[in-house]
């Protein structure tokens, strides 16, 4: 079965200087509805500000910190996991390796 977007999608109200932490923004889509969101994300020296209407995606599997500078309204979708197929959940997967091999019986050593 595949996963949608709204599946794993909330939004919430954050107070000025509040901190959300997503402890994996691979694939996670975070929107701005109101206020100014910071985000950052481990490792990475940009500086990401989020105004009302603005969207971002994480493509990456670290840790990001989203900071609410003034009141703000966030809303946090699984867009795409970073792990899916370019063609996304539907796309053909690759051929399954063999099953183990049958016992008969025998010993190895």
């Amino acid at each position: 079965m595949a996963r949608t977007a709204s599946d794993a999608a909330f939004q919430m109200d954050l107070p000025a200087r509040t901190v959300l932490t997503l402890p994996d923004a691979a694939g996670i889509g975070i929107e701005c509805r109101s206020g100014t969101l910071w985000v950052t994300l481990d490792h990475d020296p940009r500086d990401i500000v989020l105004e009302r209407g603005q969207r971002y995606v994480g493509n990456v599997h670290r840790r990001a910190l989203v900071s609410a500078l003034g009141p703000s309204s966030i809303a946090v979708t699984h867009a795409r996991p970073a792990a899916w197929p370019p063609g996304g959940a539907d796309a053909a997967v690759a051929p399954r390796s063999p099953g183990r091999l049958v016992p008969h019986g025998l010993s190895p050593a």
